[in-house]
């Protein structure tokens, strides 16, 4: 048997608009709503969420029977934690804060197998690989990797032309909160500056063969996105969903 078919790197490469939520809260109930709550695809963050590998894996687990794909934000774009929740069964896997053409070809090596790739080979033992139990998983597990990387800094934006040319790499995903802090308008990324920058890129990236990605949390600036070439975003937090509605909700009769 075979790597199961990854429908969010299928999706994306019909050009289809997906739209997603950041998990950041611990515990796999939160994951579980948002896996039932009809987005397309989940976003397991252990970059700025409390997600060990053993946190990860019971997300996966939960998610993967709901019609929700699951992406995992790794902390860092290292090859050892990388390959961790490859085996844990992750199949697509967005990479926070890359800055050059040699980053982004040692995350497309990272994330497939020898001899094109580095990936270690454990399927044997791996979840992902049904513990050994799909005998071809070796064999067909790359061509289902959607491996995104995210552009966050100045620096990741200048490289932008040199990161377009690079095959393996899926999409490419703007983060606005942390290129606006490195534009000097910590904590505002909705100055103009920030947004021609922004819109400058997923223009270039939507003219490529690459997917453009963001995270838009206010419904006119996701029209605005769409309209500038964004097929791949986040639409919402579990956290800051969950704040605002409480909140909002104690308003209602604490005037």
């Amino acid at each position: 048997m075979k790597a199961p078919e990854n429908t969010l790197k299928k999706a994306l490469k019909a050009n289809s608009l997906q739209f997603g939520c950041w998990v950041n809260l611990d515990g796999t109930v939160g994951a579980e709503i948002v896996g039932r709550a009809g987005f397309d695809w989940a976003l397991i963050d252990a970059e700025h969420g409390p997600n060990g590998i053993n946190d990860i894996m019971l997300k996966l687990q939960v998610l993967e029977g709901l019609n929700t794909s699951s992406i995992v934000r790794v902390p860092i774009g290292e090859t050892w934690i990388i390959k961790q929740v490859l085996d844990a069964g992750a199949q697509s896997i967005l990479v926070p804060i890359v800055e050059d053409h040699q980053q982004a070809s040692e995350l497309v090596q990272a994330v497939r197998y020898p001899p094109i790739g580095k990936r270690g080979v454990g399927s044997a033992v791996a979840r992902a690989a049904h513990f050994g139990n799909l005998t071809e998983y070796l064999t067909s597990a790359d061509e289902q990797i959607c491996l995104v990387i995210q552009l966050e800094t100045q620096k990741g934006l200048l490289a932008l032309d040199d990161l377009l040319e690079i095959e393996g790499i899926d999409g490419i995903f703007i983060g606005p909160s942390d290129l606006s802090a490195d534009m000097g308008y910590l904590g505002n990324p909705e100055a103009p500056e920030v947004q021609d920058v922004i819109l400058g890129a997923l223009k270039k990236i939507a003219n490529s063969e690459k997917v453009a990605g963001i995270l838009s949390l206010t419904k006119s600036k996701t029209k605005q996105y769409i309209k500038g070439g964004a097929k791949m975003i986040g639409i919402a937090s579990d956290v800051l969903t969950l704040n605002e509605a409480l909140k909002s909700k104690t308003l209602d009769f604490k005037k």
